[in-house]
């Protein structure tokens, strides 16, 4: 089996989490600068084998789509340019960034360490794609 990719999208910075290739479970594997996204995915996939990317789909809670939304399907055309046989998957990512806080704080983790932005994407990312995982049994 091939791996599953998740995608926690910011303008800034962007979380990855990755599955094993049994796809059983979802890891936190980086968060890098959006602006390096495409760069980082080629290379990666490159080197591993990957099926799926799910890209979380952010919105508010009435269920609108938050503003990054625009740049998040510019991404996924360039995306799909790229990788055209590569499938590509949206997975609702509500409450994501405050469950990845609330984790870390359950996990002990110290105030210094829960202010790290770049850690709540990858945690968010790793949400994303066990949640995935969770709908798919």
């Amino acid at each position: 089996m091939a791996r599953l990719l998740a995608i926690d999208f910011g303008t800034k910075r962007t979380g990855i989490a990755i599955t094993d290739e049994m796809q059983i479970i979802a890891s936190g594997l980086t968060t890098v600068l959006t602006k390096d996204l495409i760069s980082f995915l080629k290379d990666y996939v490159a080197e591993e084998n990957v099926e799926l990317i799910i890209i979380g789909e952010p919105k508010q809670k009435d269920g609108t789509h938050s503003d990054v939304e625009e740049c998040i399907k510019n991404f996924i055309i360039k995306l799909v340019k790229i990788f055209p046989t590569l499938r590509v998957e949206r997975m609702d990512e509500r409450f994501t960034s405050k469950i990845a806080f609330n984790t870390m704080i359950e996990s002990g983790l110290s105030k210094k360490k829960r202010q790290n932005k770049s850690l709540i994407d990858q945690i968010s990312a790793t949400i994303i794609l066990q949640d995935y995982l969770n709908r798919k049994q």
